[in-house]
């Protein structure tokens, strides 16, 4: 993949309690890091979801990133979000000019995150 934004943030592990669901809080914490996100000028947030979330997540202002696919791991041992029985999307936001430009680059591409040996994705 051609270099691109530089910026970038994401969401893990959102988890609300079975007690809490449904009031909003969720929502109102995805949609919270997407503006703290904008606000720090990053230039796109992205993160997998359970395909069932999906318009969870859309109604927070994020948006699926058509065939997509995140790599976590390591380079000797990688964890791709479509690996079997994965039943993950790709969500993303483009927040700068320079985000939204390399919008179709990211389009049906496998995005590698390899954070390094010690903090691994997954």
């Amino acid at each position: 993949m051609q270099a691109g934004p530089s910026r970038p943030g994401g969401l893990s592990t959102v988890v609300t309690s079975e007690q809490a669901r449904g009031r909003g809080y969720g929502r109102h914490l995805v949609g919270a890091a997407r503006h703290t996100m904008i606000s720090r000028h990053l230039d796109l947030g992205v993160f997998t979801c359970d395909r069932p979330l999906r318009a969870f997540y859309e109604s927070a202002g994020w948006s699926v990133l058509p065939g997509a696919v995140l790599v976590g791991g390591t380079p000797q041992a990688p964890f791709p979000s479509d690996q079997p029985g994965f039943d993950k999307i790709t969500m993303a936001d483009f927040f700068s000019a320079a985000g939204r430009e390399a919008w179709t680059t990211f389009q049906d591409s496998r995005i590698e995150l390899y954070p390094g040996e010690i903090d691994k994705l997954w």
